[in-house]
């Protein structure tokens, strides 16, 4: 039997101060005119006093009926009624809303505005479409890890970037007070070999289309416009990376000097890059402007002028090529195209392994060489380099089976 009455808790609403009514239960009444039911209770080694309602709401009985169900769930059930009371509370912070605070608080902090952008849309792409509309509290590592899945071996890079900023989101979350938990560890459910299979050792080759099929291609790719394909064919010319094309804005092309300049943000070093312009790839600028999107600064956008995903690139390729396989047996890949003009180089007596090692924007091994070979290959106006030289080729040699302006 409790200490308290009806009566007396009437009476005591009028008088600020505590009032035991037994088992831990207890009525407050500030000096406010405030009054709320309480429960302590011990919870893992330390005292908590749980909330069961305005005292001018709640009667006795229905508090006391509150607290004996607490008393269970705590004592027997082992539950933790603080922590689903707070995912509770945040039942309406979803993921994508949480991820686009963080964003507007932390972008100012970046290293550029480009990676400030190429933070979220990596998200937009691959965790929104899963994770967007779940609420932070209740999302798990097996969430997480079905988000991942279809990326995790495909694009480990991607795939592992995408793993981290999840977990930034979710930590964040938890410091806001909208996640009972920090994010699951990447030493834990996360890490490969564990929740997530190890992802496969990249493997230096990569199924290269035949250069001497690349001309007939360009061909069949210009027959039908679209981003992808105006994508994949700047790809093949300019020799850059899926992902220096996918975030590739206007204002990164020197038209008047024939340069593109990829910034350090979105190159794999972390270096910026200078890429001599061919007229076939001018000649696709000239159409990605012509169908330009407006409200965004993309040149070659994705879906309602997002980033344009790597899987785009790599259907558009699956797509026109039907299937055929490389030498090596295997379907043909976006990356292998920087293969195609290494081995299409290497048949002609001009260009040197290192001119087209520059082109690539791959990294000297040596880095004695390295520190004595600081030359773009680029040359001046008016005495191109061998890079130049090597671009204008490479084009030359590309548009042997296609119209350059592609009709």
């Amino acid at each position: 039997m409790g200490k308290l009455t009806a009566i007396a808790v009437k009476a005591h609403l009028t008088t600020p101060g505590t009032y035991q009514d037994g088992d831990g239960l207890f009525l407050k009444v500030d000096k406010r005119g405030g009054a709320s039911w309480l429960l302590r209770l011990q919870h893992d080694g330390k005292r908590r006093d749980i909330g069961i309602g305005s005292a001018k709401m709640v009667t006795l009985a229905i508090a006391r009926e509150k607290a004996r169900e607490l008393r269970t769930a705590v004592k027997v059930e082992r539950r933790d009624v603080l922590a689903e009371r707070k995912d509770a509370s945040a039942a309406k912070v979803t993921f994508k809303e949480a991820a686009i605070q963080y964003h507007a608080e932390n972008e100012g902090g970046w290293k550029s505005k480009t990676y400030a952008r190429q933070w979220l849309a990596g998200l937009e792409t691959y965790a929104f479409p899963r994770l967007g509309k779940e609420t932070t509290g209740s999302i798990t590592a097996a969430d997480i890890i079905a988000t991942l899945s279809p990326i995790w071996q495909t694009i480990p890079d991607t795939a592992r970037q995408v793993r981290n900023r999840i977990c930034v989101v979710l930590d964040y979350a938890h410091a806001k007070g909208w996640r009972s938990s920090e994010a699951p560890s990447g030493n834990g459910s996360l890490k490969a070999g564990r929740g997530l299979p190890r992802q496969q050792k990249e493997q230096e080759h990569r199924e290269a289309m035949p250069y001497a099929q690349i001309p007939a291609f360009i061909k069949t790719l210009q027959r039908k416009p679209s981003f992808g394909r105006l994508g994949l064919e700047m790809i093949i010319l300019t020799c850059v990376r899926s992902q220096e094309l996918r975030f590739a804005t206007w204002d990164e092309f020197d038209l008047e000097n024939l340069l593109w300049t990829v910034p350090a943000a979105h190159m794999k070093r972390n270096k910026a890059h200078i890429v001599p312009l061919s007229d076939m790839a001018l000649a696709v600028l000239e159409r990605a402007r012509a169908y330009r999107l407006a409200g965004t600064n993309l040149v070659f956008p994705g879906v309602n002028g997002g980033t344009m995903s790597d899987m785009t690139l790599l259907k558009c390729l699956r797509d026109l090529t039907h299937g055929d396989m490389g030498p090596g047996g295997k379907p043909f890949t976006v990356h292998g195209f920087r293969s195609s003009l290494t081995d299409w180089a290497a048949d002609q007596t001009e260009f040197s392994k290192e001119v087209v090692d520059k082109a690539k924007a791959h990294k000297t091994p040596d880095a004695t060489e390295a520190a004595y070979r600081r030359t773009t290959y680029l040359g001046t106006p008016d005495n191109p380099g061998p890079r130049v030289r090597l671009m204008d080729a490479w084009g030359e040699y590309c548009s042997s089976g296609s119209d350059s302006n592609g009709q």
